[in-house]
């Protein structure tokens, strides 16, 4: 039976059996009990389906990561510890020694350094384009040993949009997969495969938890990229596996579950960045509510938005589903119904004048936080770029006098008017 993206955030994922909890049951143990040596060996042998150590699997897990599949539209899903792995894992799953990485210029920061820095160690090569790059600069970024895309639907904190459209046929062009961290938006927003995307990575942590509570991060598998096609880009998926007997991953567990599959048995097994069964629990808590409250930031986030664009000490206003704003077309496009609930905006005055403005908030807290329930805010370059002098935050694209607002569920009318008595102490 079919049913709306409403019902799904309730229901899905997890349907329980006859005098079963009707809750998602937390499976709170590290290990499994078996019968027979020979049963556990049928795990080990990926001949079984089961669970023998939540190190790499538990069922509480695989049940909200099945609610988030069916969100997005996927085939298969795992959860992470944090965005930060699920990131990591989606790339260093089909990419390796001697890869290459085409990645938008404004991602997350921590994304930017684990591709530009860590993974560049690792021997993964990354090139970086801007969003709004024309189609000849983007197909100029590839090479013959390019493995996959990545880019963030909305990006935090520059808040430009995707063209996911143009990214995703480039990346086919080259036969390589398109890799989009849907964060902000969440699936009630957009849902990338529906464009092109065929891997999507979420920082759990955010709007789909929503209430602070648990780190984690999730990644789901359109199921629509055909590895086979592309074999000799994809050993790791398409040729055997000496540590699982031999196993082709694409052979074996088709083109919809190969990814999940491979990153589960050899990344989660060798990394162990697996999300608590608790913080799974409380991460589906936030799901079930997360069409009610997506609505409801986006709303608040457009009327802070057109409130600061006309305010007189405010230099300039950052918000995709504001008017005017250089990626409003693109959000129409991809996002109609609404972004998200956070707003970048320059304070008159410079640094100082910021500082001051942050100083005086009195709902809006000063928070490292984003895409919470309760409105957070923060000022980079007194805090997460404090090192950085003026030149080189503009070198970085952050202006010392920007602000990141993240509108929570408050009305916004208490949040409008906690700014303006700020702006006026600016």
């Amino acid at each position: 039976m079919s049913t709306s993206i409403d019902t799904r955030c309730v229901q899905g994922g997890y349907q329980p059996g006859n005098g079963e909890p009707r809750q998602v049951p937390i499976i709170q143990s590290t290990t499994f009990k078996y019968a027979t040596s020979d049963a556990m060996g049928k795990l080990f042998d990926l001949e079984a389906p089961g669970y023998f150590y939540t190190r790499l699997q538990n069922p509480t897990n695989d049940y909200v990561a099945a609610k988030i599949a069916e969100l997005e539209g996927g085939t298969a899903a795992m959860l992470t510890s944090s965005g930060q792995a699920a990131s990591f894992f989606s790339i260093f799953n089909i990419c390796e020694a001697g890869g290459h990485v085409v990645a938008s210029s404004t991602i997350y920061g921590g994304t930017y350094n684990l591709l530009a820095h860590t993974m560049a160690k690792m021997g993964i090569e990354t090139t970086f384009v801007a969003p709004d790059c024309s189609a000849e600069e983007l197909e100029a970024a590839f090479r013959p040993n390019t493995k996959c895309v990545f880019g963030e639907t909305i990006a935090n904190p520059a808040l430009t949009v995707l063209d996911i459209e143009k990214f995703a046929t480039a990346a086919h062009t080259h036969g390589v997969p398109l890799i989009v961290d849907n964060t902000f938006p969440t699936p009630v927003m957009c849902r990338p495969i529906e464009w092109g995307a065929d891997i999507v990575t979420h920082s759990t942590t955010k709007y789909m938890d929503g209430h602070g509570a648990a780190v984690g991060g999730a990644i789901v598998d359109s199921g629509n990229f055909d590895w086979m096609a592309h074999a000799e880009k994809f050993p790791g998926l398409t040729t055997p596996d000496d540590s699982y007997h031999g196993i082709v991953y694409a052979e074996k567990f088709g083109q919809g579950g190969a990814f999940i599959t491979k990153a589960t048995s050899q990344l989660m097994r060798d990394f162990g960045s697996i999300q608590s069964p608790q913080n799974a629990f409380l991460l589906n808590l936030g799901l079930e509510s997360l069409h009610v409250r997506m609505p409801r930031h986006c709303a608040n986030g457009l009327a802070m938005a057109e409130f600061l664009s006309a305010h007189p000490k405010i230099e300039s206003v950052r918000y995709p589903g504001l008017a005017g704003d250089p990626c409003y077309e693109l959000a129409q496009k991809y996002l109609p119904d609404g972004t998200c609930g956070v707003v970048s905006f320059c304070v008159a005055g410079g640094r100082a004048a910021a500082e001051r403005f942050m100083a005086g908030l009195k709902i809006c807290a000063i928070e490292t936080h984003v895409a919470d329930a309760r409105s957070c805010c923060l000022h980079p370059a007194s805090s997460t770029h404090r090192q950085m002098t003026d030149a080189e935050l503009a070198a970085a694209g952050i202006a010392p006098n920007m602000v990141r607002l993240s509108c929570g569920l408050e009305s916004a009318d208490d949040l409008i008017a906690d700014v303006a008595q700020a702006l006026e102490l600016a």
